[in-house]
């Protein structure tokens, strides 16, 4: 994700041109730092590379999820990630060949932290998935109420679209963590850009290299 503390970066078209080399297949960003024709600009560079786009909404209110929901749909982005207001996000892709995986439990605040048990966890994406929604965004390790893992093996149990795990995931341990209990994929942005994922790495590519090899 080409985002830092829930925000879309400002440099984000420089940074594409920097890892462009390593052939990265799943691109994306947030709602937030980013709108209008420099969203749009970014997206075409995402597509260019032959790439896979993510736009993850972040933004506190309802309005601003059905708002991104509008933006997903025009843009033609692959997939759209978080957001609570399911059935009314669903309606506004319908007939698109937008992908949607919405929030399960209670996110909220900025940068967003998510509250719920397993059972809510569980029960909310078998509700998702059972509306129509390819999968689901778990933020399981800004979970406040419940061990990360739990909820995703909670997840996994629930349904059998693509289980994404965003925010906080800032180690190798923690990718082979995730993908032992049942994710199908996740997200890193901060701890790329902190240098923070392979601390003996010296470059953003280096640093996605060793994100690379964590999921190896």
């Amino acid at each position: 994700m080409l985002t830092r503390a829930d925000r879309t970066i400002d440099n984000a078209l420089e940074v594409l041109d920097e890892l462009e080399p390593l052939g990265l297949r799943c691109i994306g960003f947030k709602d937030v730092g980013i709108a209008g024709e420099a969203l749009a600009q970014l997206h075409r560079r995402i597509k260019k590379m032959g790439a896979q786009s993510y736009l993850e909404v972040v933004g506190t209110t309802a309005q601003a999820c059905l708002e991104s929901a509008r933006t997903a749909r025009e843009l033609g982005i692959d997939h759209l990630l978080g957001g609570t207001q399911v059935d009314d996000v669903l309606a506004i892709l319908a007939g698109s060949s937008v992908r949607y995986l919405p929030f399960p439990g209670r996110p909220h605040g900025h940068p967003t932290k998510l509250g719920g048990s397993a059972a809510e966890i569980e029960a909310d994406c078998r509700r998702y998935r059972e509306r129509g929604a390819a999968g689901v965004d778990l933020l399981a390790y800004r979970a406040t109420e419940a061990d990360p893992i739990e909820l995703v093996r909670a997840a996994r149990r629930a349904m059998d679209g693509t289980l994404l795990v965003a925010g906080g995931v800032a180690t190798p341990a923690q990718v082979r963590a995730l993908a032992a209990a049942g994710a199908d994929a996740f997200t890193v942005g901060s701890a790329v850009f902190d240098y923070a994922f392979s601390p003996n790495a010296r470059s953003l590519r280096e640093q996605l290299e060793a994100v690379l090899d964590a999921c190896a």
